[in-house]
Protein backbone atom coordinates (compact mmCIF):
# COMPACT_ATOMS: atom_id res chain seq x y z
CA UNK A 1 0.00 0.00 0.00
CA UNK A 2 1.33 3.56 -1.09
CA UNK A 3 1.55 5.42 2.67
CA UNK A 4 1.45 9.41 2.18
CA UNK A 5 3.21 11.65 4.34
CA UNK A 6 0.68 13.92 6.35
CA UNK A 7 2.36 17.10 4.38
CA UNK A 8 1.87 15.36 1.57
CA UNK A 9 -1.64 15.24 2.22
CA UNK A 10 -2.06 18.66 3.02
CA UNK A 11 -1.20 19.52 -0.44
CA UNK A 12 -3.61 17.18 -1.67
CA UNK A 13 -6.63 18.82 0.55
CA UNK A 14 -5.77 21.81 -0.93
CA UNK A 15 -6.05 20.70 -4.61
CA UNK A 16 -8.61 19.24 -4.01
CA UNK A 17 -10.84 22.19 -2.67
CA UNK A 18 -9.41 24.06 -6.16
CA UNK A 19 -10.39 21.67 -8.35
CA UNK A 20 -14.12 20.69 -6.61
CA UNK A 21 -15.00 23.50 -3.72
CA UNK A 22 -15.08 20.62 -1.26
CA UNK A 23 -12.75 21.22 1.78
CA UNK A 24 -11.65 18.53 3.86
CA UNK A 25 -9.62 20.99 6.09
CA UNK A 26 -11.52 20.11 9.17
CA UNK A 27 -11.27 16.79 8.84
CA UNK A 28 -9.48 14.80 11.14
CA UNK A 29 -6.05 14.12 9.60
CA UNK A 30 -5.56 10.12 10.49
CA UNK A 31 -8.52 9.17 9.14
CA UNK A 32 -7.88 11.01 5.72
CA UNK A 33 -4.70 9.52 5.65
CA UNK A 34 -5.79 6.27 6.07
CA UNK A 35 -8.60 6.70 3.31
CA UNK A 36 -6.68 8.53 0.69
CA UNK A 37 -3.81 5.72 1.19
CA UNK A 38 -6.45 3.02 0.59
CA UNK A 39 -7.56 4.97 -2.79
CA UNK A 40 -4.62 4.78 -4.30
CA UNK A 41 -3.89 0.89 -3.28
CA UNK A 42 -7.50 0.27 -4.33
CA UNK A 43 -6.53 2.26 -7.74
CA UNK A 44 -2.72 0.81 -7.85
CA UNK A 45 -1.53 4.63 -8.31
CA UNK A 46 1.05 6.41 -6.72
CA UNK A 47 0.43 10.30 -5.54
CA UNK A 48 1.87 11.58 -8.88
CA UNK A 49 -1.24 9.21 -10.90
CA UNK A 50 -3.74 10.65 -8.33
CA UNK A 51 -2.92 13.73 -8.91
CA UNK A 52 -3.07 13.80 -12.71
CA UNK A 53 -6.53 11.87 -12.02
CA UNK A 54 -8.22 14.31 -10.33
CA UNK A 55 -7.14 17.14 -12.41
CA UNK A 56 -9.95 15.56 -14.53
CA UNK A 57 -12.31 17.10 -12.50
CA UNK A 58 -15.97 16.06 -12.72
CA UNK A 59 -17.03 12.61 -12.16
CA UNK A 60 -13.03 11.20 -11.23
CA UNK A 61 -12.61 14.04 -8.29
CA UNK A 62 -16.23 13.17 -7.02
CA UNK A 63 -15.56 9.27 -6.72
CA UNK A 64 -12.21 10.21 -4.79
CA UNK A 65 -14.16 12.55 -2.87
CA UNK A 66 -16.55 9.99 -1.94
CA UNK A 67 -14.13 7.41 -1.15
CA UNK A 68 -12.81 9.87 1.78
CA UNK A 69 -16.09 10.37 2.84
CA UNK A 70 -18.79 7.17 2.88
CA UNK A 71 -19.01 5.42 6.09
CA UNK A 72 -20.24 1.87 6.72
CA UNK A 73 -22.93 1.33 9.16
CA UNK A 74 -25.21 -1.51 9.99
CA UNK A 75 -29.14 -1.08 11.63
CA UNK A 76 -29.54 -1.29 15.11
CA UNK A 77 -26.22 -0.90 15.32
CA UNK A 78 -25.21 -0.38 19.19
CA UNK A 79 -28.67 -2.22 20.45
CA UNK A 80 -28.09 0.02 23.96
CA UNK A 81 -28.85 2.83 22.06
CA UNK A 82 -32.12 1.69 20.57
CA UNK A 83 -33.37 0.22 24.09
CA UNK A 84 -32.71 3.68 25.84
CA UNK A 85 -34.15 5.45 22.47
CA UNK A 86 -37.35 3.62 23.27
CA UNK A 87 -37.56 4.41 26.63
CA UNK A 88 -35.99 7.48 27.05
CA UNK A 89 -37.09 9.67 23.75
CA UNK A 90 -39.24 8.51 21.84
CA UNK A 91 -41.69 8.53 25.40
CA UNK A 92 -41.26 11.91 25.55
CA UNK A 93 -42.00 12.63 21.76
CA UNK A 94 -45.13 10.56 21.95
CA UNK A 95 -47.03 13.29 23.55
CA UNK A 96 -45.90 15.54 19.91
CA UNK A 97 -48.64 15.84 17.15
CA UNK A 98 -46.12 15.35 14.66
CA UNK A 99 -42.31 14.85 15.21
CA UNK A 100 -39.07 15.39 12.61
CA UNK A 101 -36.00 13.57 13.24
CA UNK A 102 -32.97 13.87 11.08
CA UNK A 103 -30.42 11.55 11.11
CA UNK A 104 -26.89 13.37 9.74
CA UNK A 105 -24.51 11.56 8.04
CA UNK A 106 -26.68 8.53 7.35
CA UNK A 107 -24.70 6.87 5.03
CA UNK A 108 -26.84 3.61 3.10
CA UNK A 109 -29.93 4.60 5.50
CA UNK A 110 -29.48 1.97 7.79
CA UNK A 111 -30.09 3.95 11.40
CA UNK A 112 -33.00 5.42 9.21
CA UNK A 113 -34.78 2.39 8.87
CA UNK A 114 -34.19 1.39 12.21
CA UNK A 115 -35.61 4.80 12.98
CA UNK A 116 -38.68 4.00 11.21
CA UNK A 117 -39.15 0.40 12.67
CA UNK A 118 -38.64 1.83 16.22
CA UNK A 119 -41.20 4.45 15.72
CA UNK A 120 -43.49 2.01 13.83
CA UNK A 121 -43.50 0.17 17.00
CA UNK A 122 -44.10 2.10 19.27
CA UNK A 123 -47.27 3.48 17.12
CA UNK A 124 -45.59 6.74 16.34
CA UNK A 125 -44.29 6.24 12.89
CA UNK A 126 -47.54 7.77 10.76
CA UNK A 127 -47.21 11.14 12.54
CA UNK A 128 -43.33 11.11 12.08
CA UNK A 129 -40.88 12.08 9.14
CA UNK A 130 -37.36 11.27 8.95
CA UNK A 131 -34.50 13.11 7.28
CA UNK A 132 -31.45 11.42 6.17
CA UNK A 133 -28.85 13.02 4.85
CA UNK A 134 -25.01 12.69 3.80
CA UNK A 135 -22.81 14.66 1.75
CA UNK A 136 -22.67 11.32 -0.40
CA UNK A 137 -25.22 11.38 -3.72
CA UNK A 138 -24.22 7.73 -4.63
CA UNK A 139 -24.78 6.31 -0.97
CA UNK A 140 -28.42 8.35 -0.58
CA UNK A 141 -29.10 6.69 -4.00
CA UNK A 142 -28.62 3.53 -2.55
CA UNK A 143 -30.34 4.39 0.52
CA UNK A 144 -33.35 5.91 -1.60
CA UNK A 145 -33.48 2.25 -2.99
CA UNK A 146 -33.39 0.38 0.32
CA UNK A 147 -31.69 -2.65 -0.57
CA UNK A 148 -29.07 -4.26 1.45
CA UNK A 149 -27.14 -7.45 0.76
CA UNK A 150 -28.51 -10.93 2.63
CA UNK A 151 -25.49 -11.33 4.28
CA UNK A 152 -26.24 -7.79 5.70
CA UNK A 153 -29.49 -9.08 6.97
CA UNK A 154 -28.33 -11.55 9.32
CA UNK A 155 -25.72 -9.00 10.91
CA UNK A 156 -28.87 -6.66 11.14
CA UNK A 157 -31.27 -9.33 12.47
CA UNK A 158 -29.26 -9.97 15.30
CA UNK A 159 -29.16 -6.12 16.40
CA UNK A 160 -32.73 -6.08 16.24
CA UNK A 161 -33.28 -8.79 18.47
CA UNK A 162 -30.43 -7.65 20.40
CA UNK A 163 -32.15 -4.04 20.61
CA UNK A 164 -35.43 -5.86 22.08
CA UNK A 165 -37.22 -5.32 18.46
CA UNK A 166 -40.92 -6.61 18.93
CA UNK A 167 -40.90 -8.73 15.55
CA UNK A 168 -39.01 -10.20 13.12
CA UNK A 169 -36.87 -8.25 10.88
CA UNK A 170 -37.82 -10.13 8.39
CA UNK A 171 -41.53 -8.34 8.66
CA UNK A 172 -39.81 -4.92 7.25
CA UNK A 173 -38.32 -6.10 4.28
CA UNK A 174 -39.21 -8.96 1.39
CA UNK A 175 -36.66 -10.56 -1.03
CA UNK A 176 -35.76 -10.09 -4.41
CA UNK A 177 -32.95 -11.07 -6.91
CA UNK A 178 -31.46 -12.33 -3.50
CA UNK A 179 -31.41 -9.13 -1.84
CA UNK A 180 -33.42 -7.80 1.00
CA UNK A 181 -35.83 -4.46 -0.09
CA UNK A 182 -37.22 -2.49 3.16
CA UNK A 183 -40.79 -2.49 2.49
CA UNK A 184 -41.92 0.69 1.31
CA UNK A 185 -44.45 1.49 3.51
CA UNK A 186 -40.93 2.35 5.75
CA UNK A 187 -39.57 4.35 3.57
CA UNK A 188 -42.53 6.84 2.97
CA UNK A 189 -41.96 8.73 5.73
CA UNK A 190 -38.10 9.12 5.29
CA UNK A 191 -36.79 11.60 3.17
CA UNK A 192 -32.96 11.20 1.91
CA UNK A 193 -31.46 14.21 0.89
CA UNK A 194 -27.66 16.02 0.30
CA UNK A 195 -26.33 17.96 3.33
CA UNK A 196 -22.58 18.89 4.16
CA UNK A 197 -22.08 19.06 7.66
CA UNK A 198 -19.13 21.47 7.24
CA UNK A 199 -20.66 23.35 4.99
CA UNK A 200 -24.33 23.70 4.89
CA UNK A 201 -26.90 25.36 7.22
CA UNK A 202 -29.83 24.37 9.41
CA UNK A 203 -32.56 23.47 7.24
CA UNK A 204 -35.37 22.58 9.56
CA UNK A 205 -36.52 22.02 13.01
CA UNK A 206 -36.13 19.02 14.47
CA UNK A 207 -37.26 17.20 18.14
CA UNK A 208 -34.74 14.66 17.61
CA UNK A 209 -31.25 14.81 16.04
CA UNK A 210 -29.07 11.29 15.35
CA UNK A 211 -25.27 12.27 14.37
CA UNK A 212 -23.49 9.24 15.54
CA UNK A 213 -20.04 8.01 14.88
CA UNK A 214 -19.57 11.64 12.36
CA UNK A 215 -17.61 13.88 14.45
CA UNK A 216 -14.88 11.58 14.93
CA UNK A 217 -13.96 12.36 11.12
CA UNK A 218 -13.44 16.29 12.38
CA UNK A 219 -11.30 18.61 14.54
CA UNK A 220 -12.02 20.33 17.30
CA UNK A 221 -12.84 23.67 15.35
CA UNK A 222 -14.59 21.73 12.88
CA UNK A 223 -17.13 19.70 15.91
CA UNK A 224 -17.69 23.06 17.10
CA UNK A 225 -18.73 24.71 14.05
CA UNK A 226 -20.81 21.78 13.64
CA UNK A 227 -22.16 21.29 17.19
CA UNK A 228 -23.30 24.81 16.18
CA UNK A 229 -25.44 23.67 13.43
CA UNK A 230 -27.00 20.89 15.26
CA UNK A 231 -28.22 22.65 18.62
CA UNK A 232 -29.80 25.62 16.20
CA UNK A 233 -31.36 22.50 14.13
CA UNK A 234 -33.30 21.32 17.64
CA UNK A 235 -36.63 22.86 18.90
CA UNK A 236 -36.54 23.20 22.44
CA UNK A 237 -36.42 20.24 24.92
CA UNK A 238 -35.36 18.12 21.13
CA UNK A 239 -33.24 15.30 21.89
CA UNK A 240 -29.48 15.05 19.96
CA UNK A 241 -27.39 12.00 20.15
CA UNK A 242 -24.22 11.51 19.76
CA UNK A 243 -21.92 7.85 19.04
CA UNK A 244 -20.60 6.00 22.17
CA UNK A 245 -17.20 7.78 21.41
CA UNK A 246 -18.19 11.27 21.31
CA UNK A 247 -19.12 13.86 23.76
CA UNK A 248 -20.59 17.08 24.38
CA UNK A 249 -17.75 18.36 26.23
CA UNK A 250 -15.71 21.72 24.69
CA UNK A 251 -18.46 21.42 21.81
CA UNK A 252 -19.62 25.22 23.25
CA UNK A 253 -23.01 24.18 24.25
CA UNK A 254 -23.01 21.80 27.41
CA UNK A 255 -24.64 24.40 29.37
CA UNK A 256 -27.44 24.38 26.85
CA UNK A 257 -28.38 20.32 27.26
CA UNK A 258 -28.80 18.50 29.98
CA UNK A 259 -27.55 14.27 29.76
CA UNK A 260 -30.23 11.94 29.04
CA UNK A 261 -27.63 9.18 29.61
CA UNK A 262 -24.20 9.41 29.66
CA UNK A 263 -23.04 6.42 28.38
CA UNK A 264 -24.81 6.54 25.37
CA UNK A 265 -24.39 10.77 24.86
CA UNK A 266 -27.63 11.55 25.05
CA UNK A 267 -28.83 15.11 25.30
CA UNK A 268 -31.93 17.10 25.65
CA UNK A 269 -31.61 20.73 24.85
CA UNK A 270 -32.98 23.13 27.50
CA UNK A 271 -32.01 26.32 26.51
Amino acid sequence: MVLLEYQELELLITRVREISGFDFSGYARPSLLRRASRYLAKHTMNLSELYVHIEQGGKAVYDFIQELTVNYSEMFRDADFFIALRSEVLAYLASYPAIRLWVAGCASGEEAFSLAILLKEAGLFERSLIYGTDLSERVLASAREGVFGLGHMRTFSENYMLAEGKRSLSDYYHVAYNQAVIDATLRKNIVFSLHDLTGDGVFNEFQMVSCRNVMIYFNLEQRQKVFKLLYESLGMFGFLCLGKRETLRYSGFEENFRIINAHLNIYQKIK
